[in-house]
């Protein structure tokens, strides 16, 4: 309720500002002024007096889509009262309101006629340019409105899903699987997820300009879906811990897989997964992975296990008269064929002391996440550190740990209020205070806590090379994006294998992975190849016909 009641707000403040900014335009045009203040109705007549569709202003308060259907108007309106040059067009985006409310004010605006640029010659030079720009806004809205509401693209910089999802996977992600969560920065470019980076700097990605307007805020809603997101499924969220970014969808997207729903107990023995007291079961397509040291009386040859094996960090080096190599990730099948070389004389699985705690995230953490400062707390930068930073637990040694869910009071001590300061303070938005064991929550003193929102537990399958949920913690379902339907492009070689010594020779398209489904938890995938097919056809039959009929009208 509070996110339609913010929208409205909103929807309101625009319909003034359209109001005081053209209410003498509408009596031009022979309507009573005050029909300029009135939402959806207001561009309706923009639309009908430009000779322009009607059912475009449906869109015109969409989150992300409405602001371009917004500007098409107002161009549509100032164009109608002779204002074609490049100049006033550009002063028509960039400062709407200002620029509408001068053409309205000053003068005496008219209404252009039709005769008039007909004597002028500007009338068929005009309709095509209208068709071209009409054709070119159409497509972007179209394309905004399928990536905004229905499904999104997403690429796989590092290896935290190997073999899994490889590197170099592009992947389409449905938004309406566990229901659609409605924009919380309406008003944004399309196409871009967070920050507009400076090409050529590597800077802080604070200092660099949002994708969206930052001030219009509106609340976490999520739409019914026909699913909830389950135990093994791939999910897409936003990483909770990027700093960059206040707006919950406008942070970095990750995708690994969800191993704990809501109120299961995780825990990690010796690098092995058990949820609710019992070993994880895999689904088809877990390929998960462990790091391995292999000792070898002489050089590998690496080159070709890496065409053997596809994507295979690995880093070397000397150790006596033979070689020290460690493998960032290898399943159990590829680790059991390593060891069987003849060069292999020792190879052990890593696996982390019980109570050492990890201080950061291995191999390397990103840039952008080495920079990041928890904005919840400001005793310790916790985002590539062990979850919660009060354990002594490590990747291979964690937990175990109960991951919260709706409605569970939790009861509150100076001893367990680390494992709950994150979820409190910067999940579900209240102020949190330890004075001397004595805690209060929005300045009043209490015991307990209880949760607002259902929370998951999300690991990656390459188990020693994930930054996951044993780094930033439970994912609250505030910060769930959708779920991975298929793979539509594969480009192996395209990102640089972290933490290895040997890359792959070039860059080559997997022909064999593109349009197969990601979710299905079978290890062969379904292709769909004929969806993709099916819609190109749609598309250029669509487009070849609508142009066909309205050549032979013209002719007409």
């Amino acid at each position: 309720m509070n996110y339609f009641i913010t929208y409205t707000v909103y929807v309101l403040i625009l319909s003034v500002l359209m109001g005081l900014s053209t209410w003498k335009l509408f009596r031009k045009m022979g309507h009573n002024p005050l029909f300029a203040f009135i939402p959806f109705y207001n561009y309706l007549i923009i639309q009908k007096e430009t000779g322009h569709p009607k059912w475009w202003v449906v869109m015109a308060y969409l989150p992300i889509v409405g602001p371009i259907m917004m500007t098409v108007f107002h161009l549509f309106l100032m164009k109608h009262f002779g204002k074609t040059k490049f100049s006033q067009q550009l002063l028509t985006v960039i400062l709407p309101f200002v620029y509408m409310a001068f053409v309205n004010y000053a003068g005496n605006p008219e209404v252009e006629k039709e005769e008039e640029l007909y004597l002028t010659g500007e009338e068929d030079q005009g309709k095509k340019k209208d068709t071209f720009l009409g054709s070119i806004t159409f497509a972007v809205v179209f394309a905004t409105i399928i990536h905004v509401f229905i499904t999104q693209p997403f690429g796989i910089p590092t290896g935290s899903m190997e073999r899994t999802l490889l590197v170099g996977d592009f992947l389409f992600v449905n938004k309406l699987n566990y229901g659609f969560r409605m924009p919380m920065r309406p008003v944004a470019i399309p196409f871009i997820q967070g920050t507009i980076k400076d090409v050529g700097e590597k800077g802080n990605p604070k200092d660099d300009p949002k994708s969206y307007v930052e001030a219009v805020d509106l609340p976490y809603l999520r739409l019914p879906g026909w699913e909830k997101p389950e135990r093994n499924d791939i999910v897409v969220f936003n990483y909770p811990d990027d700093s960059v970014h206040v707006a919950i969808d406008r942070k970095d997207p990750y995708v690994k897989r969800l191993v704990g729903q809501p109120g299961d107990v995780i825990e990690m023995r010796a690098g092995k997964l058990y949820v609710n007291g019992k070993p994880e079961v895999r689904m088809g397509d877990a390929q998960v992975q462990h790091a391995y040291e292999v000792l070898t009386s002489s050089q590998l040859d690496i080159p070709s296990l890496y065409n053997i094996y596809g994507f295979l960090p690995v880093t070397e080096q000397r150790s006596g008269s033979g070689f020290y190599y460690r493998f960032q990730g290898l399943t159990d099948k590829t680790a059991k064929e390593i060891g069987q070389l003849p060069q292999v004389v020792r190879m052990n699985e890593e696996v982390e002391p019980q109570g050492k705690k990890d201080i950061t995230y291995y191999p390397n953490v990103q840039a952008s996440i080495e920079r990041q400062e928890m904005v919840w707390s400001d005793k310790v930068n916790t985002s590539a550190t062990i979850f919660p930073n009060n354990k002594n637990w490590n990747t291979d040694w964690y937990g175990p740990l109960q991951i919260p869910k709706k409605g569970d009071v939790l009861t509150l001590t100076p001893e367990n209020i680390g494992d709950y300061e994150k979820l409190i303070v910067k999940y579900e938005g209240n102020t949190l205070q330890n004075d001397h064991g004595k805690i209060s929550i929005n300045g009043t003193e209490t015991g307990t806590y209880t949760v607002k929102y259902d929370y998951f537990m999300m690991i990656g399958d390459n188990r020693d090379a994930s930054l996951d949920g044993r780094f930033f913690g439970y994912v609250p379902e505030t910060h769930i994006v959708g779920k991975p339907m298929f793979t539509w492009l594969s480009v192996e070689g395209l990102f640089a294998d972290a933490g290895s010594s040997y890359q792959a020779n070039g860059k080559k398209i997997r022909w064999d992975r593109m349009f197969k489904g990601t979710n299905t938890g079978d290890l062969h995938k379904t292709s769909y190849w004929w969806l993709a097919i099916l819609i190109l056809v749609v598309f250029f039959g669509w487009d070849f016909f609508t142009k066909f009929f309205r050549k032979k009208k013209e002719d007409e």
